[in-house]
């Protein structure tokens, strides 16, 4: 690409053109890899290997609802949280709080998955579950992002991590209200500043690792995670585009 003279640039300008640049190279590298896949896959009988330098977390915001997970698996690995496993099990799954891994536990899932948490004295002899080492005293999702950016990944992309309420905030964000273990729809939303403050902690840590956060048109943004520069924004139909959904 051709080098751009920011002097002649305001400052909101210059973001939204390095943005665009950013997604566009990024764009050609997804369809250069693209068709590394796709020959792949002719060669083992339609079934596509993936060996990429990508991977997917995703959080339970609605933001995500757009995109069909299963999907997803092609392209790279993917770690969930919490009630994720319910409908589709994720290559890690990440989750903290005590009611959820006692109904992890009943479903027998850790067993034939991968399940992290921290431990507790409430499920320590429970077979099948990984133990952060300390304890990371963390949310699910952060803890989730913070592991798959242990792996080593060139780029991550974040789902669903919408951190504000539903109706101007004021509402429960989640895919999965209104079932076991989570509030009401029509609760108050959670306080978000624990998660963003910890998202935060581990983009800052892991200055190597592009991170991209896929959202809505009208989701929040988050000032403090925009000043990062290996940190963009997307939408969901960009998102999808990018990767044929």
């Amino acid at each position: 690409m051709a080098k751009i003279d920011k002097s002649k640039l305001t400052k909101e300008e210059w973001k939204i053109l390095r943005d665009r640049r950013r997604l566009e190279k990024e764009a050609a590298q997804f369809q250069k890899e693209n068709q590394k896949i796709i020959s792949n896959s002719v060669k083992e009988e339609n079934h596509i290997s993936v060996k990429g330098n990508t991977a997917f977390v995703l959080g339970n915001g609605v933001s995500r609802q757009p995109v069909d997970v299963n999907e997803l698996q092609k392209f790279g690995p993917i770690y969930g949280c919490n009630a994720l496993y319910r409908s589709f099990n994720p290559d890690y799954l990440v989750a903290v709080d005590t009611k959820m891994i006692l109904e992890i536990n009943k479903s027998g899932y850790q067993k034939k998955n991968t399940v992290w948490t921290n431990p507790n004295k409430a499920y320590t002899r429970m077979e099948g579950f990984n133990f952060f080492s300390p304890s990371k005293g963390w949310s699910s999702g952060p803890t989730a992002l913070w592991l798959a950016s242990q792996h080593g990944y060139d780029t991550i992309y974040i789902l669903g991590f919408d951190y504000r309420g539903l109706d101007q905030g004021k509402r429960f964000n989640n895919l999965y209200a209104d079932t076991m273990n989570y509030k009401k729809s029509i609760d108050g939303a959670t306080f978000f500043g624990n998660w963003l403050r910890q998202t935060k902690s581990v983009i800052k840590d892991h200055p190597k690792i592009n991170y991209v956060r896929v959202i809505h048109p009208d989701n929040y943004k988050p000032e403090e995670l925009n000043n990062f520069v290996n940190f963009n924004t997307i939408t969901v139909d960009v998102f999808k585009k990018i990767h044929n959904l």
